[in-house]
């Protein structure tokens, strides 16, 4: 590996919590992948997206007799609008019926332009008013770019003498989020696109996971623990804990612990990845990497609340400086506290990354865990993790 210089890490102002937000999922973009179907948009939680624009008229009556589910109608027949319509029809939601979209091109934007769309093309936005009143539409929802904002401001005036809830639709796409929730500013309205999943009732029930699990842990391992000190002072000189620089929460140092397992100590600007059959690795220390063992002192990083039990592991502060360079989103998996064990191990994403793909895939887990997470999710990494290292890894060495 090149020789590798660190640098600062800036650490941006933690957001206030806010409630979870639903997004898009679009399984033809990676970071939409990420997101919360939208298929039951404007049920519950999903009414962040815009604000009910109540006019006059006897409408909400005839709704109640009508009885029949709510009537959509999406204006903008461009990838955001379908992408939408796609999420409302694999939802099939009884009480949700796609009418149509406006459009003002003859032939819309589309990610591919031959495909028919999945609701008909029923006009131009200049016949919106007309269009809800004509169809008793329930929800107008705005799939347009920011720049047309005069556009929407001249659309919603047409709104005015219906019943129809609106809805705006923002394009978060391109920034690949992680996970999206609407914050104030003010009392302005904003939409975080990557911030941790850690926030609120999520980060109490988080700690108290890695207590649970820490403080037990070390009072059974603690024999073992002891035993195996023992072992590294009586075969290797030198210290028994191998202490290393990384970065932790929002990219701060932290100094991760482990038992030495190798007759090096390294943590400069150059550090070189354990390889198989590594000649700095001792015969013990090979041993101890094979079952994991010489992690069992990071339960005392999550005591001190620097590290998760689950969580993407930490590199070296070297090897993040390289890779941050290489790898886009490679800082956003420090959102949250690395762990001793995360979803890139459990599922094979462990060991040296002589490429860069090797890396990639790592991250890509780690990606995914921060989008997904759940209290189950760590309870399953937590289980396999120990049905793995019973089995043996290959890829632990």
């Amino acid at each position: 590996m090149p020789s590798l210089t660190s640098h600062p890490i800036r650490r941006s102002a933690a957001p206030q919590p806010a409630a979870p937000l639903h997004g898009l999922h679009d399984t033809s973009h990676p970071g939409a992948q990420r997101q919360h179907a939208l298929a039951d948009a404007g049920l519950g939680s999903s009414e962040w997206l815009g604000e009910s624009h109540r006019g006059r008229g006897l409408r909400p009556r005839e709704r109640a007799l009508r009885r029949g589910p709510d009537r959509v109608l999406i204006v903008g027949a461009n990838p955001l609008g379908r992408t939408l319509a796609r999420a409302l029809l694999r939802q099939a939601h009884p009480r949700v019926q796609l009418a149509g979209f406006l459009d003002d091109r003859r032939i819309p934007r589309a990610e591919d332009p031959t495909q028919s769309l999945e609701a008909p093309l029923l006009g131009t936005t200049q016949r919106l008013g007309e269009c809800v009143r004509a169809r008793h539409i329930d929800r107008v929802y705005f799939a347009l770019p920011m720049s047309a904002q005069p556009r929407i401001r001249a659309l919603l005036e047409q709104l005015g003498d219906t019943t129809a809830s609106v809805f705006f639709v923002p394009d978060i796409r391109l920034a690949e989020p992680l996970r999206v929730r609407l914050e104030t500013v003010a009392g302005l309205p904003v939409v975080g696109v990557c911030d941790t999943p850690f926030r609120g009732a999520r980060a109490v029930y988080k700690r108290i996971f890695d207590m649970t699990v820490a403080v037990p842990a070390l009072l059974v391992a603690a024999p073992l623990m002891l035993a195996i000190a023992a072992a590294i002072r009586l075969k290797m000189p030198g210290p028994i804990l191998f202490r290393q620089r990384r970065y932790g929460l929002d990219g701060a140092p932290i100094e991760v612990w482990k038992f030495r397992t190798m007759r090096v100590q390294e943590d400069g600007a150059v550090v070189r990845q354990a390889t198989r059959c590594d000649d700095r690795v001792t015969p013990l220390g090979a041993f101890l990497r094979r079952t994991s063992l010489d992690e069992l002192p990071q339960l005392f990083n999550v005591l001190r609340g620097e590290m998760s039990v689950i969580g993407p592991r930490p590199h070296a502060v070297a090897h993040n400086e390289h890779y941050r360079r290489l790898i886009r989103g490679y800082m956003v998996r420090h959102k949250v506290r690395p762990g001793i064990t995360g979803w890139a191990q459990v599922n094979g994403a462990r060991g040296e990354t002589d490429t860069l793909e090797k890396m990639e895939r790592r991250v890509a887990y780690d990606m995914e865990y921060l989008a997904h997470w759940s209290p189950a999710m760590d309870v399953r990494i937590l289980w396999r993790t120990a049905v793995q290292t019973l089995r043996g890894d290959d890829n632990a060495y």
